[in-house]
């Protein structure tokens, strides 16, 4: 075929394509292909992915799903060996399994050091990958935690207060949490640490201080305010920097 004329090619490929075209026209929808076909049209397509175009007995998609299978058991045939560490033993698995199902607190750590008292050499990672997965109880919510702690927790703010007489007022404010109610409110043209300190116990008397009072981190809640939360037995949580983003109302 190489030494053949161009012409003379052109007329076989025209006469071998319209043959094809009368089987395809008479023969069943689907043609029944060797083994040795395929790998052909695997090897061609490998050579010359354009031969697509030429096909006419199967779908072109056909020989690239052969090449996609061969491929995958080209693959499965060199990795069907797999190297690396051994495998474990029954035993020591059974045993891990058992150690960590009688002690449920244990970590892989602690487990790991017991195996070494008893002389089995193992890595902390296969504990691990061992060790019994017990199902715990779901956690609470975020939502259930301050439904349920709602009464032990308040939380205080200064917003700003304009006057007629182009003055500026700090508003202070005190929410407890339990009602949704607010329990203490105060005015001063100058929010300082001991003025802000002495606003705690008029809002919370000594029986019934909260738990935990959540505030922002206005610089105006000095050292002052820190101590006379800490004398009453509450505990200070001010929120995250830039948590909620916002413009500060006052200054210190």
């Amino acid at each position: 075929m190489l030494f053949q004329s161009r012409s003379r090619l052109q007329v076989e490929i025209i006469a071998l394509r319209q043959q094809l075209i009368v089987l395809h026209r008479t023969a069943p929808k689907r043609a029944r292909l060797r083994t040795l076909d395929r790998l052909l049209f695997v090897l061609l397509y490998r050579l010359w992915p354009g031969v697509l175009d030429s096909v006419a007995i199967i779908q072109p998609d056909t020989i690239v799903r052969w090449h996609r299978r061969g491929y995958r058991a080209l693959w499965w045939w060199k990795s069907r060996r797999r190297l690396g560490r051994p495998g474990l033993a029954k035993d020591i698995r059974v045993l891990i399994r058992e150690i960590s199902r009688a002690n449920p607190l244990w970590g892989a750590p602690r487990v790991h050091g017991e195996l070494l008292k008893l002389g089995i050499d193992v890595s902390q990672s296969t504990v691990a990958k061992y060790m019994s997965r017990t199902r715990r109880p779901p956690s609470q919510s975020w939502r259930t935690f301050l439904y349920n702690h709602a009464g032990a927790i308040a939380s205080l703010d200064l917003f700003v207060v304009p006057t007629i007489t182009l003055r500026m007022l700090f508003g202070f404010v005190v929410l407890h949490h339990g009602r949704r109610q607010l329990v203490h409110v105060g005015v001063t043209a100058h929010p300082t640490a001991e003025w802000l300190s002495h606003q705690i116990p008029e809002a919370f008397p000594w029986d019934r201080a909260p738990r935990h009072l959540i505030r922002d981190r206005d610089k105006a809640f000095g050292d002052i305010f820190k101590q006379r939360l800490h004398a009453m037995g509450i505990r200070d949580r001010p929120t995250a920097p830039r948590s909620p983003c916002r413009t500060p109302t006052s200054s210190a």
